[in-house]
């Protein structure tokens, strides 16, 4: 069993910027391929971006330039740097470990002036 901890998300003004993080409680993160996800009210669930074990990174074309993914093995953790927030950005962001796939709980963005 994997347990993921999102954190990071707040509310941020358009233009602003974040940086979420995910901790996972196990012992060989590095073996794990992650993602990002996101969830607005009453929109599906969408990938933002993922990262495989060797470092080599997706980003959705929606964020493509704007947010970075990354990690750090020896902290179990991975990150979601956010530049340029628009209001269409606020969402629920969730941790995903692929396969097998276990979530966090989620952390709110909202964006908005």
């Amino acid at each position: 069993q994997v347990q993921l901890v999102e954190s990071g998300g707040t509310l941020v003004q358009p233009g602003g910027s974040l940086k979420l993080s995910c901790v996972a409680s196990v012992s060989n993160f590095n073996i794990y391929q992650m993602a990002w996800y996101r969830q607005a009210p009453g929109k599906q669930r969408e990938l933002v971006a993922d990262i495989t074990i060797g470092g080599s990174t997706r980003h959705a074309d929606s964020v493509k330039g704007r947010f970075t993914i990354s990690r750090n093995n020896l902290k179990n953790t991975m990150y979601l740097q956010m530049n340029s927030l628009k209001p269409e950005d606020a969402a629920v962001y969730y941790c995903n470990t692929v396969v097998p796939s276990y979530w966090g709980q989620g952390t709110q963005v909202t964006v908005s002036s």
